[in-house]
Parts: C-alpha cells; sequence; structure tokens
C-alpha cells in the first residue's frame, strides 16, 4: 500500500483475512485500503479538480460515481467487521467519516468526525473536513469554527481558508468572505499548486455587487490556471456582457457550453446575447436547447425521488 500498489495490497490483505478472520488490524487495513483506491481510480480519469470534486456532489459519470460508491460501502463494511473485536482509533474513525462524506451521508460523517476529533484534536484533516460536513449540513458558524481549528494547526492551507470565505458568503457577509478569498490567493502565490477556486468565488462575489470590472481580472487568472472550468468561462461572460463587452462574453460562454453542453442554465445565457448581437437565428436555437434541457431535466426523477423509491422497493 505504501508503494501505491492497492491491487496487490488488497489483495494480500484478504489472503491473510482467510486465515485470520477475526483480525481487526487486518479489516481497518482493508478499510484504508478500499478508500485509497477511491482516490487512485478519480486521478487514473484524468479529474483535474481532484480531491474537491471526488467529495462534491452531482460531480462524476455514472460508472465513476457507482465505483465511488460502491468500494466506499465496502470499505465500511470492512471497518464494521474490525470494529467487532477492537474499538477503532481516532484514524478509523476518520476514514469511516470519509466513507460517509462519499456517500453524501453528512449527519454519519459528523459524528465519526466529531468523535475521531476527541481522540486527536490535532488533526488538522479532520477539523477540515468536519467543517466541510458542517457546511453541508447548512451549519456556518460550526463549519468556520472547524477551519479555523484547521487553520492553527495548519496555518495558510488555502483550501482552508477558502471555504472560510464560502461559509461567510453563504452567511451574507460579503466583507469578511471577500478579505478570507483575498487571503486564500495570496497564500497560493507562496507555493507551487495554484487553486482556481478561490479566484472564481471573489470574482462571483463582485459580480453579485455589480462589480464586474473588479472580477475580470481574478476571471482571467482563474482561467490561466486551469482552462477547462465551465464556472470561470461563465462568470467572465456575465463580466464582459454588463460591461457591455458582447463578443467577448460570446466567446466566453460558448467555451462554457462546450464544456457543459446539458447546462440549461448557459444555453439561456448564450442566447440572450446572441439576441443582443442581433444573431437570430442562433438566439432561437440556444433558447430551444434551453427549453428542452430543462424539460428533460424537470422529467428525471430527482435523488431524492430515487432514494424514496429505492428505499420501498427494500420494504416491500
Amino acid at each position: 500500500m505504501q508503494l501505491g500498489k492497492l491491487s496487490e495490497a488488497e489483495a494480500a490483505t484478504r489472503r491473510h483475512l482467510q486465515d485470520h478472520a477475526d483480525s481487526a488490524e487486518a479489516h481497518f487495513l482493508l478499510g484504508f485500503i478500499l478508500f485509497r483506491e477511491i482516490g487512485a481510480k478519480w486521478r487514473e480519469a484524468g479529474k483535474e479538480q481532484g480531491e474537491s470534486l471526488l467529495y462534491s456532489s452531482g460531480d462524476a459519470s455514472g460508472s465513476l460515481a457507482e465505483f465511488r460508491d460502491a468500494k466506499a460501502k465496502e470499505s465500511l463494511a470492512e471497518f464494521t467487521a474490525g470494529a467487532r473485536a477492537r474499538r477503532p482509533n481516532a484514524f478509523d474513525l476518520k476514514i469511516v467519516a470519509l466513507d460517509y462524506i462519499l456517500l453524501k451521508d453528512y449527519i454519519d460523517a459528523d459524528q465519526w468526525l466529531t468523535g475521531s476529533l476527541q481522540g486527536d484534536s490535532r488533526d488538522a484533516q479532520a477539523w477540515y473536513y468536519l467543517g466541510r460536513t458542517k457546511y453541508s449540513e447548512s451549519q456556518f458558524p460550526q463549519s468556520i469554527e472547524a477551519f479555523e481549528q484547521c487553520l492553527k494547526l495548519e496555518p495558510h492551507n488555502v483550501q482552508a481558508e477558502y471555504n472560510v470565505g464560502l461559509s461567510f458568503e453563504a452567511l451574507g457577509k460579503g466583507d469578511q468572505a471577500i478579505q478570507a478569498f483575498e487571503n486564500a490567493i495570496a497564500w497560493e502565490a507562496e507555493g507551487p499548486v495554484k487553486d482556481p477556486e478561490p479566484f472564481v468565488e471573489l470574482a462571483h462575489l463582485y459580480l453579485q455587487e455589480n462589480q464586474p470590472e473588479k472580477a475580470v481580472p481574478y476571471l482571467l487568472q482563474s482561467i490561466a490556471i486551469r482552462p477547462n472550468v465551465s464556472k470561470a468561462h461563465e462568470e467572465l461572460g456575465k463580466a464582459y456582457s454588463l460591461l457591455d463587452r458582447l463578443p467577448e462574453a460570446q466567446g466566453e460562454l460558448e467555451k462554457a457550453v462546450v464544456l457543459e453542453p446539458a447546462t440549461a442554465s448557459l444555453r439561456c445565457m448564450l442566447g440572450k446575447v446572441y439576441r443582443q448581437e442581433g444573431m437570430v437565428s442562433r438566439a432561437k436555437a440556444e433558447f430551444d436547447r434551453c427549453v428542452a434541457l430543462q424539460q428533460s431535466q424537470s422529467a428525471k426523477p430527482s435523488e431524492a425521488e430515487l432514494e424514496k423509491e429505492k428505499n420501498t422497493g427494500h420494504e416491500e
């Protein structure tokens, strides 16, 4: 496992369990290996957004999402088997919590992260994911507290500070959100890895405040870091449209549509720009696509409806 040979590690651990079925250490190890395989699969799929995408919702193609969910459930089953023989330690509980986050079960994730931190209060990663879990539960003051604990242990953690900004934004505290995003951007300059998200979110705030001229430079920097993020092109298209720079708005929204062709709102935005430019036939085509996509989406059952149907089937 330490060499990154996860398939070999899984096979070796399963062989060991054939003769030592009651080994808590082996079950916990297998649970961790299965968890690690999810991240490895994500990297193989070429997901540029990495961990942030892995833990977000509505983020993957069917087969990739199915692999993630199946492995997370397998991993949880191994931790459950191990817990019959030995109480899980703080690290084990953290991995259990991360499995639940992958499955979008934030209530259980919250419980196990809290338990993990009771065992090891200096685990910066656990504090970070507790913050993400609290954010997903719309407990924004608590999410800020958790991210601040992470930052005490890891000053200049860009992702933690970025999420502080998201939490303040959710609370309607724009000035504090802007400060957090600016901090994250400044800290990024100190390291080799750049993340476009703070740039995009700061620009989004400026657009909400009707200051598109401030948003544009941040969006251009975001696109320079990672050109294939649809939201950055969408926000830049909005900014150019507000500044009456319609050809540039058209170009950015066309790029966003190429990256996310099934997003109805993008089609409508592009249609409006075409109409402003006098491109009547193009505008009509985009509005028609927008309506068709909206109708298609409304005809599909929601995740909640699918879950209800699945549970009803189990009861029957």
